[in-house]
């Protein structure tokens, strides 16, 4: 009889299309494990949104499994001495994993496959999280790209991901499955009441990711072009935390989207919502790509000439865009919607993030860590593209320092104040403007000035 493989669950919490569970499944019994280890993460270990909904989603992969008919085992770390506990207690002869991307969990990773395979077990590693792996895509010099545009060309000139693998219909647990710890005894969920509204908002876990894409390819697929600047309407795809967890495959995604248009290959859909939907697919694998060969970039700016500008200190600034009380009614809807969802539309996000860095000067890692710990969607590489692209230190070729004028957005993207009177009750109590834009803007061009030497 074969000795079972250890499935080690990480950010890929589904049954559907996981390339190391379908692995292990072909071989025989499984032991599915969760481990809870987030030291092994910092500095960048999971926020308080993020645990919310890791909270849920291990509920529902729980009972998946279960319904499978391999138990998952939920234990605490840390992460090697955990599953060399797992192989002793079940006989386990591997482990298989999915790939992450994050520095902390590479460098984890590596000393783990190392440790195993000097213990004489199987160690495997699989790609479930991407379409194509940044260790694989490289310019013709065989360096990483740096500008979207190109990468994507690179991207789109690559034969099409592979098709999605449907889930196991039957798992082979093993005789006495390992005892584990509770769920509620990792005490991800908050101890205030500050995620009710997320409740009512989100469905974590991977029947909640497919109803999301369901959703979106039925009603704003066709419109996103357009639909995903408008803030007061439904017109993404709200799946980003879906993936950031793994709970629907990038692929899944990928091929629905094609499926919705034909099927056609990506490279031949040159117009319309499933375009520019899959050009969004692509800046996810971009900000991976840039995570993965600049793993510095997470906690210091990719052009280094930016480590010289002179950032404001204002915690009292801060404070206010935190709860979104400056006084700039777009600007405060968006950090209120992140704080009732734990979620904010896209274009509001890159609003909201230039007046934290342009208009009042304050880090993009301030920002950044603020972000990481209000977002469901907390995603290290996407969070870490995203605020260096608002400061003008990270991957973007254009020539400029972009400097969003917080009133002018509004009047483009909310014209009839739908979106800023959801979140804004401006009848009583309502801030005055915390500082002058134009002034703030002449501020933060002279603050350049340290960067670039023109004075």
């Amino acid at each position: 009889m074969k000795s079972p493989t250890i499935v080690w669950f990480r950010h890929d919490l589904r049954l559907d299309d996981n390339p190391a569970l379908a692995a292990a499944a072909s071989r025989g019994a499984i032991v599915p494990v969760f481990i809870w280890a987030p030291d092994e993460e910092k500095p960048w270990e999971p926020g308080a949104a993020s645990r919310w909904w890791l909270h849920h989603s291990l509920e529902r992969l729980s009972a998946s499994c279960e319904k499978a008919g391999a138990p998952l085992v939920i234990r605490r770390g840390p992460s090697l001495a955990t599953l060399r506990a797992l192989v002793k207690e079940t006989g386990a002869g591997g482990v298989v994993w999915n790939r992450r991307y994050e520095p902390a969990v590479i460098a984890r990773d590596t000393g783990i496959k190392k440790a195993l395979v000097a213990d004489g077990l199987a160690a495997e590693s699989f790609n479930g999280s991407l379409l194509f792996e940044p260790m694989n895509v490289a310019t013709k010099e065989g360096r990483p790209y740096q500008v979207f545009t190109p990468f994507w060309r690179a991207l789109l000139a690559r034969e099409e991901p592979a098709e999605p693998r449907p889930a196991p219909k039957k798992l082979t647990g093993v005789d006495r499955s390992p005892k584990g710890v509770s769920i509620d005894s990792l005490a991800l969920l908050p101890t205030l009441d500050w995620a009710s509204t997320m409740e009512k908002t989100w469905s974590p876990g991977e029947a909640g990711g497919r109803k999301r894409l369901e959703r979106f390819l039925e009603r704003a697929l066709k419109g996103y072009s357009d639909g995903r600047d408008q803030p007061s309407e439904d017109g993404t795809s709200s799946l980003s935390a879906h993936l950031h967890f793994g709970e629907i495959s990038p692929r899944r995604v990928w091929h629905a989207v094609r499926d919705a248009v034909g099927g056609k290959p990506a490279a031949k859909i040159t117009t319309g919502g499933a375009e520019a939907y899959l050009r969004e697919l692509g800046w996810r694998e971009f900000a991976n790509h840039l995570l993965y060969h600049f793993p510095h970039t997470a906690d210091a700016p990719l052009r280094p000439d930016y480590a010289r500008f002179p950032w404001a200190k204002d915690p009292v600034g801060l404070r206010a865009w935190q709860r979104g009380r400056t006084g700039f009614p777009i600007v405060d809807a968006g950090m209120r919607q992140l704080w009732a969802t734990g979620w904010m539309h896209n274009r509001v996000r890159m609003i909201v993030a230039s007046f934290l860095v342009k208009d009042l000067r304050v880090s993009w890692l301030e920002g950044a860590r603020w972000f990481w710990d209000t977002l469901v969607d907390a995603d290290l590489a996407a969070n870490t593209l995203g605020w260096q692209w608002a400061a003008g230190c990270g991957a973007d070729a254009a020539p400029y320092f972009r400097i969003f004028n917080p009133t002018s957005q509004a009047e483009k993207f909310d014209p009839d104040e739908v979106y800023v009177d959801r979140w804004v009750d401006r009848a009583a109590g309502y801030p005055e403007p915390i500082v002058d834009h134009a002034e703030a803007r002449k501020l933060a061009l002279e603050a350049l000035k340290v960067v670039t030497g023109k004075r």
